[in-house]
């Protein structure tokens, strides 16, 4: 009864933690890619505003007009990238549905697909949704992009390359050098980069984030404030790239999604107008530097550049064993087959109280030894 394609979306790995998880009382929770943090007071004003002046109806597709203003006014000014925002500016149903949208327009039956391995884990799934072929461009040990081997996957066949700078599930945070290596190769074979950039503003090393769209006409640039402005359940986002992509996009939104959510879009305006909360991004550099601090000398773990993950290298190599055994011990992580065609590693998320992260070393630390 239920159609073909579905057997190539497989979400066992982590409906299994989820589902062992809920027979926990006061789980040690370090799975939560959610920001721990609310929502500014103004932001949520905002959207009362919207609401209660009956700002409730459907929207354009597009977008309303001064969101997409603003969307390309900090496109220009913070990402450096020039985009008309009539044309190629889209507002779109978070950064997922920003995805969708761009792999249904781009990937046809067979066209491949090159994404960073560990990579998101929609990336893999969405790609097989569209027929599409996922290519896996090998990143162990360090997560960093070795150019040698994004060339050997080159074929004719291959369409487009993901990236996700910073990256989930990894943290790390290509760097500019980096970026126009990858623009390099797809500028050589008429490339498409799609570049998911969610986590920009969670960047601890580095001034900020390159941004691919900068220097690249044919990328196609995901962006949000789920993560920045912890409006995860606000389905709020937006794509930005060339004018034929983006209006096929608009086009087929207009079946999909209809619209973003009205008065989110309004509350988006806010946020656009605000600088980044540099203390918040402190805060999280400092949950990053406490942690590997603390589990370096137990793990095999890299730094995280950047966004509110850490990746380390599970006892025996088998992160699926590993995060069963921390289920027992009243930890949540997340083996990294769910992000990986590698079960090597585990995914540990510090987007959460510095209380629960050391409750949770503890037990990493027992588990180690």
């Amino acid at each position: 009864m239920i159609a073909k394609r579905m057997q190539k979306i497989n979400s066992k790995e982590i409906q299994k933690v989820f589902t062992l998880a809920t027979k926990l009382k006061n789980p040690i929770n370090l799975s939560i890619g959610q920001p721990d943090f609310d929502i500014p007071r103004e932001i949520k004003q905002a959207a009362i505003n919207a609401i209660q002046n009956n700002f409730n109806q459907y929207t354009s597709t597009q977008g309303i007009l001064e969101l997409r203003q603003e969307i390309a006014n900090k496109l220009k000014s913070q990402n450096s990238i020039e985009a008309d925002y009539n044309t190629e500016i889209l507002v779109t149903s978070a950064v997922s549905g920003g995805l969708f949208l761009t792999l249904q327009v781009l990937v046809n039956p067979q066209d491949e697909i090159i994404i960073h391995d560990p990579y998101f884990v929609m990336y893999k799934h969405l790609i097989n949704l569209c027929e599409g072929k996922p290519v896996f461009w090998d990143t162990y040990p360090d997560f960093r992009p070795k150019i040698s081997k994004l060339k050997k996957l080159i074929t004719t066949k291959t369409k487009a390359i993901i990236l996700n700078s910073p990256c989930n599930p990894t943290g790390i945070v290509f760097t500019k050098k980096e970026v126009k290596e990858i623009i390099k190769i797809a500028k050589e074979n008429n490339l498409f980069i799609i570049s998911d950039e969610i986590y920009e503003d969670f960047v601890f090393d580095i001034s900020k984030n390159f941004s691919p769209g900068s220097i690249y006409k044919k990328t196609i640039t995901l962006n949000g404030f789920s993560k920045s402005h912890a409006m995860t359940g606000w389905r709020i986002g937006y794509a930005s790239g060339p004018k034929k992509t983006i209006t096929a996009m608009k086009e087929l939104q207009q079946y999909i999604f209809v619209c973003a959510s009205s008065f989110a879009q309004k509350a988006a305006i806010n946020v656009l107008k605000q600088k980044t909360n540099n203390f918040i991004i402190k805060q999280y550099q400092q949950k990053r530097d406490f942690i590997y601090d603390k589990l370096k000398d137990y793990y095999n773990i890299q730094k995280p550049d950047g966004a509110f993950y850490i990746f380390p290298e599970a006892p025996d190599k088998n992160g699926i064993e590993f995060a069963n055994k921390a289920i027992k011990n009243n930890l949540i992580i997340i083996p990294s087959s769910v992000f990986s065609e590698k079960k090597t590693h585990f995914r540990i998320s510090f987007a959460t109280s510095n209380q629960t992260i050391e409750r949770g070393i503890y037990i990493l630390k027992k588990l180690a030894s």
